[in-house]
C-alpha cells in the first residue's frame, strides 16, 4: 500500500534516462480504496520481464484508470516510471475508438466490410484524439531522454510517436515495436489515404522498425512500397518474442498451483484426455469455433464422449467495448449448449472459466494432453510457446497458421486454417491419437523453439540493433 504522502516518483529519478520505453500500459497500475489509500499492482508479461535487463530506464505510460489518475496527482508512483494523466476523454477517444476499434481492426483484417468500417466525422474527431495522446507521450520522453538516448517505442497505440519524437529531438535512437500482425497493403487501404500515410510516416520516424515475424515485417514493408514509395532510411527488423522458461518452470510448481490442478482433476475425471486453451476474449482468438471444432469432434466420432474434457479459460477482454462483450457471452452460451448437448451425470465436456486466474492457467498447461491454439490472426500468441514448455506429460499441439507463432512452430505442431472447423476438428483427434513417443519428441523440440529468445534476451536484441545502426537521418 502506497499514500499520498510517499515521495513523487512519477517521472525518472534522475534528470534524464539513456533507456526508455513507450507504451499504453505501464509496470504498475493503482486502485483507490474507499479509506483513500492508493494500493500499487505489479503487471507481467514479455516487456515487464525484458526490461529488467536494462538498469538505467524509464517507462513512460499513460494513466489508465481514476486511480492511476490520482497517483499521478498526488505524486505518487515508482522509480524508472512516469506515468502521463492525459485527459480521460481523449484517452477513451484514441485507446478505444482509434487503437482497439480502427487499428486493430485493420490489423486483425476484423471487418464486416459489407457493412464495416464507416470514416466519417465522429472518425476524425477521436483521430484527433489520437494525435493528441501520442503527441503527449512525445512530448514526454523528449524531455527525459538524454542526448542519444535510446527509446523504444510499443505498438499501434503509438504509431505516432516516432514522427513527433525525430522532429522534437533529432539526436535520439527511436525504435518502433509491433506487437500486433500487420495488415497487407489491399486491406491496410481501407483506411482513408491520408490516414493510412499519417500512420506510415509515423513509424517511419523510427530508426528501426520492428515486428515478431517476417510475415509482418513484409507486409509493412509492402504497404509503405505501395503508398509512399518505400521505407525511407528506416531499418526493418523481426525478433519473435518467445517464452520465459526459468520464470514458467517455476512458477508453475508452486503450492497454488497444485491445488487448483488437484481442483481441475476433480473437474475432468479419473482417466480422461484434456483438451486445453487459454485466451483473452479477443475477436481474433476464434474461441467459437475452437468450440464448434470440439462439439464437431464429439458428433463424428462419438468414441470421444465421456473420454475428453475441453478446459477452456476464456477471459474477458475489453469489456468496455459492446463487441467484446457480446463475444464474451457468445463463448459462454456456445460452452453451455455443448454440456447440455452431450453432457452426462457423470461428465461436463466443457469446464468453461472466465475469471483470470494466473496460477490456474498454469494448471492447465501441465495437464494438457492437447493445447488448441486456433486464432484467426495473431501477432505471436505466447500461449503456444508457453503450453509445451510447462506440460507434465508433453503436450500435442492444434495451432493455426495465422498465428505468428507458426513460423516458429509449425514444423512439430498440428497446423490448421481457424476457419475449417471441420479440419479442426480432424486436427483435435489426431492430437489426441498420437503416440506417446512422437508427442514427447514434439513437445521437446516445441519448447527449445518457443524458448530461443526469452524476454531479456528479446529486448537486449532490439537495443542493441538499435545502437549499432548508424546510419544518419
Amino acid at each position: 500500500m502506497v499514500s499520498e504522502h510517499t515521495p513523487s516518483t512519477t517521472s525518472s529519478a534522475s534528470p534524464a534516462s539513456q533507456v526508455l520505453v513507450a507504451s499504453n500500459r505501464g509496470p504498475v497500475s493503482y486502485t483507490l480504496g474507499e479509506d483513500g489509500m492508493l494500493d500499487a499492482k505489479r503487471g507481467g508479461g514479455g516487456l515487464v520481464s525484458g526490461l529488467s535487463a536494462v538498469d538505467d530506464k524509464l517507462w513512460v505510460c499513460a494513466a489508465l484508470g481514476d486511480g492511476d489518475r490520482e497517483a499521478v496527482r498526488r505524486g505518487v508512483g515508482e522509480p524508472g516510471v512516469r506515468m502521463l494523466d492525459i485527459d480521460a476523454e481523449v484517452h477513451a477517444d484514441a485507446y478505444n475508438g482509434i487503437a482497439n476499434s480502427v487499428l486493430w481492426f485493420v490489423h486483425h483484417m476484423l471487418y464486416q466490410t459489407p457493412v464495416e468500417p464507416v470514416f466519417d466525422a465522429e472518425f476524425r474527431r477521436q483521430w484527433a484524439a489520437y494525435e493528441t495522446y501520442n503527441r503527449a507521450f512525445a512530448r514526454a520522453l523528449a524531455e527525459e531522454a538524454e542526448p542519444g538516448a535510446s527509446v523504444l517505442v510499443q505498438d499501434y497505440h503509438l504509431a505516432l510517436v516516432p514522427g513527433m519524437l525525430r522532429e522534437l529531438r533529432p539526436d535520439l535512437r527511436i525504435g518502433h515495436f509491433s506487437h500486433t500482425p500487420w495488415a497487407p497493403v489491399d486491406y491496410f487501404r481501407l483506411l482513408p489515404d491520408d490516414i493510412a500515410e499519417q500512420l506510415l510516416h509515423g513509424i517511419l520516424g523510427a530508426d528501426r522498425a520492428a515486428f515478431l515475424t517476417r510475415r509482418w515485417a513484409d507486409a509493412f514493408i509492402g504497404c509503405c512500397t505501395e503508398i509512399l514509395g518505400g521505407t525511407g532510411r528506416t531499418r526493418i527488423g523481426v525478433h519473435g518474442l518467445g517464452a520465459d522458461a526459468d520464470f514458467l518452470r517455476e512458477r508453475a510448481h508452486e503450492p497454488d498451483v497444485d491445488e487448483r490442478m488437484a481442483a481441475l482433476r476433480e473437474q475432468v475425471g479419473e482417466g480422461r484426455k484434456t483438451i486445453v486453451r487459454v485466451d483473452r476474449t479477443e475477436l481474433s482468438k476464434n474461441i467459437v469455433r475452437g468450440l464448434h471444432a470440439y462439439r464437431a469432434l464429439l458428433e463424428a466420432r462419438p468414441q470421444w464422449r465421456e473420454r475428453v474434457v475441453h478446459i477452456a479459460f476464456a477471459y474477458p477482454s475489453r469489456q468496455d467495448l459492446a463487441v467484446y462483450r457480446d463475444y464474451t457471452a457468445a463463448v459462454q452460451s456456445l460452452a453451455t449448449e455443448i454440456n447440455g448437448q452431450y453432457g452426462t451425470e457423470s461428465w461436463t465436456p466443457v469446464v468453461l472459466h472466465v475469471k483470470d486466474d494466473f496460477a490456474r492457467s498454469l494448471a492447465a498447461y501441465r495437464l494438457a494432453d492437447v493445447a488448441l491454439v486456433n486464432p484467426i490472426r495473431d501477432g505471436m500468441n505466447l500461449v503456444a510457446k508457453e503450453v509445451p514448455v510447462v506440460s507434465d506429460q508433453g503436450c500435442a499441439l492444434v495451432l493455426s497458421r495465422e498465428a505468428g507463432a507458426y513460423e516458429e512452430l509449425g514444423e512439430d505442431a498440428i497446423v490448421v486454417n481457424p476457419y475449417d472447423v471441420t479440419g479442426t476438428a480432424d486436427a483435435l483427434h489426431e492430437a489426441l491419437t498420437m503416440s506417446g513417443d512422437e508427442r514427447s519428441g514434439r513437445t521437446k523440440r516445441l519448447a527449445e523453439a518457443a524458448t530461443a529468445l526469452p524476454p531479456q534476451a528479446w529486448f537486449l536484441e532490439q537495443l542493441e540493433a538499435l545502437r549499432q545502426d548508424e546510419l544518419p537521418r
